[in-house]
């Protein structure tokens, strides 16, 4: 019985960070304008020769969206891709 809830609570805690870094992309979905203001961030960065996948770009996504470094580079990423596919449609 040990192994079994053993199991099932390591597979419940390893959808736990799925499901919330899903919940995170789809509040930028909802909300199109903090995409377009991330992203007028990165441009600000380029315009200074700052890559949006730097880490001082990285950092700024993360301290503001309270996130990880990877969480924050994933979001930056998602941002991005998303800003770029509203001004394709």
């Amino acid at each position: 019985m040990k192994p079994l809830l053993f199991f099932l609570f390591l597979f419940f805690n390893s959808l736990y960070p799925v499901l919330s870094q899903s919940n995170l992309l789809e509040t930028v979905k909802k909300n199109p304008n903090e995409a377009r203001n991330l992203c007028n961030k990165f441009r600000d960065f380029n315009s200074k020769g700052i890559s949006a996948s730097s880490d001082k770009a990285i950092e700024y996504v993360s301290n503001k969206k309270k996130l990880t470094p990877v969480n924050a580079e994933i979001f930056s990423i998602y941002v991005i891709s998303l800003n770029v596919w509203f001004k394709m449609v």
